[in-house]
Formats: C-alpha cells, structure tokens, sequence
C-alpha cells in the first residue's frame, strides 16, 4: 500500500520597526526576491522551523509570533503555513541560497510571485485589526 505524503514549508510575513517586510534574494528562484522560508524538521515546531531556517539562511534573528494562512498545493503535495513576526537583531551572511535581504515598503517591493503578494497584503491587514 502507498500512503501519500506531504511537504510540510513554512513562510514568513516578517516586519521590522518601520513595517516594513523582509524579503531574501534567492539564488535558485526565478523571481529571485520572495518571503524567507522553509521546511520542517521532524518533530520541530513550525514557529520554530521559520524563525531557524532564517537564522540559516541569514544570520538574522526574528521572533514568529501569530499564524497567518495555511495553503496546500494539490500539484506538489506541499502544505504550507505562513506566519507573520517581528525582526530582533542580528548580522546578514550571504550563502549559497540567500545572496542578499532587504527590508521594503509596500510600494517599494520587487517582483514577487503573486501568492507570496497576496500573504503580504492579508498580514498587513491582520495587523491593522489589531
């Protein structure tokens, strides 16, 4: 018997002082700019997955405080939970993955997938709510 599997990722909404959003220039993306994010390990938190995978990635440290969406993607059997959190501190370290970061303003973000728009705008929304 097969059993199917899924990926289980998680992206983040992350903001610093200024509201403004993090995002990593990949090096292997063909929009090289997107949300900083990642994959679960077994038995890990993903709270906990986002905030090491950044640190990975990065060197920079945040805190993932609330949940923003859960997706699936039925094509790639990948679920995925996107958090919205805050940046602490920290020192950029470029890598194989990550090349650069930037913090930008809504109307100053680069191409983005239209997915990875969308989890930007209901974060902001989820925080004028509060």
């Amino acid at each position: 018997f097969f059993q199917n599997q899924f990926l289980v990722g998680v992206t983040g909404v992350i903001f610093n002082e200024k509201n403004e959003v993090l995002l990593f220039k990949h090096t292997y993306r063909q929009h090289a700019w997107s949300l900083p994010g990642g994959y679960l390990k077994s038995g890990e938190h993903p709270k906990e997955a986002l905030e090491r995978e950044i640190k990975e990635e990065s060197g920079l440290i945040v805190s993932v405080d609330e949940s923003l969406k859960t997706r699936t993607d039925r094509t790639g059997s990948r679920l995925d939970m996107g958090y919205i959190g805050v940046f602490i501190g920290g020192e950029f370290t470029p890598n194989q993955e990550v090349s650069e970061y930037g913090f930008f303003s809504q109307d100053k973000m680069p191409l983005l997938r239209s997915n990875q728009v969308f989890l930007i705008e209901a974060a902001l929304q989820q925080k004028m709510v509060k």
